[in-house]
C-alpha cells in the first residue's frame, strides 16, 4: 500500500495508491496522514476501506505531491552508515551509530524547489532510505519488535551544507537544518510491499550524471537495529522519520567537489519507493 498527500503546501489531501493503480481519496477517513492517523490504526482502516471499495477516486491531474507524512515530530538521522561513504569522507567506520537531528521543518515534497542557503558554497546531496515510525517505540527488546513499530518507508533527500556542518560547529545540525533540506516521498510504502527488512537499491543523478548508486544491504547498521538502538535513548513516536544514511558519491568525496549551484537538477530514487526531482535555487 502506498500513501500520498496531494495538493498545495498546507492543504494536502490524503490519498492511497492501490496495487492496481487506482488513486483513492482518504479524506473520509482522516484529515491528514500524520502521527495521529498512524497511531489510531489508520493503516488498518485504510486497508479495510480499500478492500470494501468504499473510497472515491481522486483526480490527481495538476496536483502537487507533498511529503507523504505531515510534519513529523522529529527527524532522526544516521551518519556514515555505509562503509564506502565513510571512506570517501575520510572518516573511520563507526562502531556505534552516528546520530544527529534535523529540523522537522526541512521536510518538503519530493519535487519541491530546494533552496541553497545564503553564503553557501558547499551544498551537497544524499539519497537515503527513510523509515516512518507507526507506533510508539520505547526500550525495544528485539529486532522483531523494532520492525513491528515501522509504518513504512520513503525516499529521502538529506540535503547538507558541508561548511555549515563541518566547519561552523562541532554539531552537524547547522548544515542539515536549512529550509527545504529534506524532500520526502512521493509515497509512504508499507512494509508488506518492500519486505522486512527492505533490500533496496538507491541512486541519484545531478544534471543527468549519475553520482550515487548503492544498496541498503551495504548498511553498517540495518534498519531494525537502528530502530531498536534509538529506542534505548529516545522515545520514537508515530510519524517520526529516521534517515538511515547514504552511500558513496556525495560531492564532498568527489574530485573537485562539484557542489550544487542554482539551476542544478537532482533526481533520485529508491527501488519500489518512487522517485524525486528537485531544481535548486538561491534562497
Amino acid at each position: 500500500m502506498k500513501l500520498m498527500r496531494l495538493g498545495a503546501p498546507g492543504r494536502e489531501r490524503p490519498a492511497v495508491l492501490t496495487g492496481d493503480g487506482q488513486l483513492l481519496d482518504l479524506s473520509a477517513l482522516t484529515a491528514d496522514i500524520d502521527g495521529d492517523f498512524l497511531a489510531s490504526d489508520g493503516l488498518l482502516r485504510t486497508r479495510t476501506a480499500v478492500k470494501e471499495n468504499t473510497l472515491p477516486e481522486l483526480a490527481a491531474a495538476g496536483l502537487r505531491t507533498g511529503a507523504p507524512i505531515a510534519r513529523p515530530g522529529k527527524v532522526v538521522c544516521i551518519g556514515l552508515n555505509y562503509r564506502d561513504h565513510a571512506r570517501e569522507t575520510g572518516a573511520a567506520i563507526p562502531v556505534r551509530p552516528v546520530v544527529f537531528m534535523k529540523d522537522p521543518g526541512t521536510v518538503v515534497g519530493p519535487c519541491d524547489e530546494v533552496l541553497i542557503p545564503r553564503s553557501s558554497t558547499m551544498t551537497d546531496w544524499e539519497v537515503e532510505l527513510a523509515v516512518v515510525i507507526g507506533s510508539r517505540a520505547r526500550y525495544l527488546g528485539s529486532k522483531e519488535e523494532a520492525l513491528g513499530c515501522i509504518a513504512g518507508y520513503a525516499v529521502s533527500h538529506d540535503v547538507s551544507e558541508r561548511e555549515f556542518q563541518l566547519k561552523f560547529s562541532t554539531q552537524w545540525d547547522l548544515g542539515k537544518s536549512c529550509e527545504t533540506f529534506n524532500p520526502l516521498g512521493p509515497w509512504l510504502v508499507t512494509p508488506d510491499e518492500v519486505g522486512e527488512p527492505p533490500a533496496l537499491g538507491l541512486r541519484l543523478a545531478v544534471n543527468g550524471t549519475v553520482r550515487q548508486e548503492g544498496h541498503t544491504k551495504d548498511m553498517i547498521f540495518p534498519v531494525a537495529y537502528l530502530v531498536q538502538y534509538l529506542s534505548q535513548y529516545m522515545v520514537l513516536e508515530p510519524g517520526d522519520v529516521i534517515n538511515t544514511g547514504t552511500p558513496a558519491g556525495v560531492a564532498l568525496g568527489l574530485p573537485g567537489q562539484p557542489y550544487l549551484r542554482p539551476g542544478d537538477t537532482v533526481e533520485l530514487s529508491v527501488d519500489g519507493l518512487g522517485s524525486q526531482r528537485q531544481v535548486f535555487a538561491a534562497a
